[in-house]
């Protein structure tokens, strides 16, 4: 089972850490001055807690930056007994090097008694997670840890009783520069330990009833809090500003615990204790709650073609403006990714949604309806990222409503999330709300989601291939390769279904890359079977050709396998070539220069100008099913934007093919029309690899009968 780590969290722990270090220069500073026995004592005793407890903090703000799948809390005896021995530990440091001479023998009994119990300290702390089964420690790694925290105590001793005379030059900034070498040895330790242990799998914390993870935020705090004070007592006015640090990284601690770092909307955890109280009042004030769940549509095409920074980027535009939609007392929480929740509440007297009519008679589901469409209507509007670049995005929201305050928040934001899904499936860029319907299909669509790593891993897909005929029907001119996936469970899963879940799962780059090799592979034993030389095509998702680098990445495979670049066509839909009209032209050229065919797949269904035929140099043009089924019809509309369409085409030099043809008058007047090649069930239904392999054996014999 493995953890990930909050980098602001981690590099917290390491300021904590030197602000300790730096309480222990100044306090060996301060005993060294004092004369008196009895004030000596204290001053030790004080010193030592705000050093122990400092490093004791340090520690614990490093645990919670680790992040584990499963629920985590910490035994009360334990956590406390790490805390006594990270203040004995430091007790044993500031008493050696307040004393007047510091021996070189001295030196190493003294590190290795702190040193020793720092380690204690941490695994003793790491003893408090009371993990099921235990946690297993690479002893290696043990052993580095506890070396380390010996190396780093005599390093800290011998630091403190040289820097302890404050009448030194500069004597500040060598304590800040010790603190700072002191603050790392202590995070190294820290972190090779953590490092050394192994979690299993199904390993559970049996302390989660005990101490949670935001009560040992809030103890964390208050130690921090402890370290102010007795820091205070110790240095006076240089306190001051040591507690404004502390203070600011106490605060830090609780608002990272509850809120998102990049958006800074609050966090699960604070949704589901505030909405459980929203609920309750609103239960009791006879009202009524909905939760909104939103994804953003096209967010995961924009994170991977245009980089992590402008991402970040739109998340945090989007979460604006998905607040700015909200009711005031409404709840907007950032779950993860690209997901957002909102939970608002209604009763007789609140405020409706601006814009909506006769707010005080409408109830939940209206004010629900109306806070969605805001949110469309918002996250609709284009967006400027960096370097000014434009972008437009949608969302899909589910919504779930509850007249219940015993219905559990999980309850409803899990029918949110079903209905999301139903809103996309539904075509994306709209709302639902929730039915008992959803939660079957939602879970046939998670089943895929979570199947589709196994499916890729363990070669489930297969391909098949549809043939390509002259109009005239005489001889076969090329096929299209289809990806189908037979679910050991689901049986057969229709693209339309898994081709939308894998590029959510961000697998389609991956499914890209295999596809391509597989007709590599079919290629190479056909050529070997002296089975012809005809190309075959596969279609570019836009995930893949808005890929930077996509024409390398495809010329790496193909030269691997040896297969000759005027084998293959590269299918892209008008919709993908009209998103960036001139990167569609320079990789539509990039491609053509080594040797590849490119088609234009849809043809007709993005509505843009004919004029981009001559802008892309495209090889073919596949005219799309809609406009062939209208040549069934007496209407003469379709024939006459064929005919336009092929006339431009002719011209240009581009091959027409019409998809989904399927009776004997479509062919008639595609022939009548001078179209290049058909597409469709007449031709032939896809075949498999040895069915399509005899279909080209019975085309090639044909074709040298005729020649005869």
């Amino acid at each position: 089972m493995n953890g990930v780590y909050n980098p602001l969290l981690t590099c917290l722990s390491v300021v904590v850490a030197f602000l300790a270090s730096f309480t222990a220069l100044e306090g060996a500073a301060m005993l060294s001055a004092v004369t008196s026995s009895r004030w000596r004592h204290a001053w030790l005793a004080a010193s030592a807690c705000a050093m122990g407890i400092g490093i004791w903090s340090m520690h614990f703000i490093g645990m919670i930056a680790l992040t584990l799948p499963i629920a985590v809390g910490y035994d009360l005896d334990a956590t406390a007994g790490s805390l006594a021995l990270a203040v004995l530990a430091a007790l044993v440091a500031l008493a050696t090097v307040s004393r007047g001479c510091l021996s070189a023998r001295r030196l190493l009994a003294a590190g290795i008694v702190m040193g020793l119990g720092v380690a204690a300290m941490h695994y003793t702390g790491m003893l408090a997670m009371h993990m099921s089964p235990s946690i297993d420690y690479d002893p290696l790694r043990v052993a580095l840890s506890v070396a380390i925290a010996i190396g780093a105590s005599i390093a800290a001793l011998w630091l403190a009783f040289h820097l302890r005379d404050s009448r030194r030059e500069n004597i500040v900034w060598k304590r800040l520069g010790a603190a700072a070498v002191m603050a790392f040895a202590i995070s190294g330790m820290h972190y090779t330990g953590m490092s050394a242990a192994t979690f299993a799998e199904a390993s559970r914390c049996l302390s989660t009833h005990k101490v949670d993870a935001n009560a040992l935020a809030l103890i964390v705090g208050v130690a921090s809090t402890v370290v102010l004070v007795g820091t205070l007592w110790i240095f006076g006015t240089q306190a001051n500003r040591l507690s404004a640090s502390l203070d600011r990284a106490t605060n830090t601690i609780r608002h990272l615990g509850t809120h998102d770092a990049l958006t800074d909307l609050p966090n699960r955890t604070w949704l589901m204790a505030r909405a459980k109280e929203l609920a309750q009042r609103t239960a009791r004030a006879g009202g009524a709650l909905a939760v909104l769940f939103i994804d953003l549509d096209g967010f995961k095409v924009v994170n991977d073609t245009l980089g992590h920074k402008i991402g970040d980027d739109l998340l945090r535009q989007a979460a604006t403006r998905i607040a700015g939609c909200a009711r005031q007392g409404d709840l907007v929480a950032r779950l993860g990714g690209d997901e957002f929740v909102v939970v608002t509440a209604w009763q007789t007297g609140m405020p409706g949604v601006p814009g909506m009519s006769g707010s005080l008679n409408n109830d939940i589901g209206d004010v629900a309806d109306a806070i969605a469409r805001r949110i469309l209507a918002s996250l609709g509007d284009e967006f400027v990222l960096a370097e000014a670049l434009p972008v437009r995005i949608g969302a899909s929201i589910g919504i779930a409503l509850s007249q219940d305050a015993s219905v559990a928040l999980d309850t409803l934001l899990s029918h949110a999330d079903c209905a999301m899904y139903a809103a996309k499936r539904s075509g994306r860029n709209m709302f639902r709300q929730f039915e008992d319907s959803m939660s079957r299909s939602t879970l046939r669509s998670l089943h895929i989601q979570r199947d589709l790593h196994v499916a890729l891993a363990n070669e489930q897909f297969e391909l098949v291939f549809q043939p390509k005929y002259s109009v005239d029907g005489r001889a076969m001119t090329g096929a299209e390769a289809l990806l189908r996936w037979i679910h050991p469970v689901l049986g057969n899963v229709p693209p339309l279904e898994f081709i939308p879940a894998a590029e959510r799962a961000g697998l389609m780059i991956a499914i890209g890359d295999w596809v391509l090799r597989e007709i590599c592979a079919y290629l190479v034993e056909w050529e070997r079977e002296g089975l012809g030389s005809l190309s075959i095509s596969m279609n570019l998702s836009a995930m893949q050709f808005n890929l930077p680098g996509i024409v390398e990445r495809i010329d790496a495979i193909v030269t691997a396998t040896g297969v000759p670049p005027e084998r293959l066509m590269f299918e892209i839909s008008e919709a993908t070539a009209m998103q960036d009209v001139d990167r569609t032209r320079e990789v539509v050229q990039a491609l053509r220069d080594r040797g590849y065919a490119v088609a234009l797949d849809d043809f007709g269904t993005a509505l843009s100008s004919l004029g981009h035929l001559q802008d892309f140099r495209v090889d073919q043009i596949k005219i799309d099913r809609a406009f062939v089924s209208g040549l069934d019809d007496t209407s003469s509309r379709s024939s006459a934007l064929l005919s336009a369409v092929m006339a431009l085409a002719r011209v240009l030099g581009i091959e027409v093919v019409a998809e989904g043809v399927e009776t004997v008058a479509q062919s008639l007047k595609l022939l009548a029309l001078e179209c290049d090649q058909m597409q469709g069930f007449l031709c032939g239904s896809p075949l498999a690899g040895d069915e399509f392999r005899r279909a080209m054996s019975g085309s090639l014999a044909g074709s040298l009968a005729l020649k005869n």
